[in-house]
């Protein structure tokens, strides 16, 4: 199963990157990280997709910065697009955002918590755009079929599922490489998530924590193993994030990150 999106080909065999920020924290913001990635991925030769969300719905404490809602976010992410000629994608929440971001972005990312959501699959799913499901931190690879055939179901089959990690006890999640294989094996393209994946939820008590000094390890380890895509979120200054600071990767390293994952798919597909 392969398909593209703008010149980015999905399951063709060289691995496509999904970076951004987690918040749309501002509009001059957005264009800062999304000009100095456009120019990283352009010296290093990674296919790109700009990622922020527009709203962060399912933050631990209620006092947590969200974001500027879907109509302000989605045309600062479709103007990014078109200026940068990148695609870009945003998270939706219910089936009502799906037709509103569907008009700016290229990929609609379906989170986690609301994987198996029907009506919200079928949202996404008929508006013609690219689906992103991230894998529930409770759900099995082999699970992920299901999810699928919702989506073909709705007649979408471009898709693909991004794994995150999976619930390890309280406060914790652990990255399982071998999902990346067997759910390749379902005929699914795979992304990894490496940012997410070294989450701590909830596990600063009214935020959620975080190792992200794993996260290029773990990168690595997902490129080697072979996937389709990385996921992986990036700030100018992680410290002062107003979303997911613990787990981003600094911008400063993600050159270098990039170079050493590209020469580590050489090695291991060649």
């Amino acid at each position: 199963m392969f398909f593209t999106i703008q010149n980015i080909r999905v399951g063709g065999g060289e691995p496509f990157f999904i970076l951004g920020p987690c918040a749309l924290e501002s509009e001059a913001f957005a264009w800062e990280m999304a000009r100095a990635l456009k120019e990283i991925t352009t010296r290093t030769g990674s296919p790109f997709v700009f990622k922020a969300s527009f709203d962060k719905a399912n933050r631990t404490s209620v006092s947590s910065f969200r974001g500027p809602g879907p109509q302000e976010g989605c045309r600062i992410l479709g103007e990014i697009g078109k200026e940068l000629q990148v695609p870009v994608t945003t998270d939706i929440h219910t089936a009502e955002q799906a037709d509103i971001a569907a008009q700016h972005v290229d990929i609609l990312q379906i989170p986690a918590f609301l994987c198996r959501q029907t009506d919200l699959l079928e949202a996404a799913a008929k508006t013609g755009r690219v689906v992103n499901v991230k894998k529930g931190q409770f759900l099995a690879p082999w699970d992920t079929i299901n999810i699928a055939d919702k989506l073909r179901s709705f007649g979408c089959e471009k898709f693909f599922i991004t794994e995150r990690g999976t619930t390890f006890g309280y406060n914790n999640l652990v990255a399982d490489m071998r999902s990346l294989y067997w759910i390749r094996k379902l005929g699914i393209p795979v992304v990894f998530d490496a940012t997410h994946s070294v989450q701590r939820p909830g596990g600063l008590g009214g935020a959620t924590g975080g190792d992200g000094e794993l996260a290029p390890v773990l990168a690595r380890a997902a490129i080697a193993t072979g996937v389709d895509g990385l996921f992986m979120e990036t700030h100018s200054n992680p410290v002062e994030a107003l979303s997911d600071g613990p787990n981003q990767i600094p911008l400063d390293d993600m050159e270098p990150l990039l170079r050493k994952l590209l020469a580590i798919h050489k090695a291991a597909h060649a």
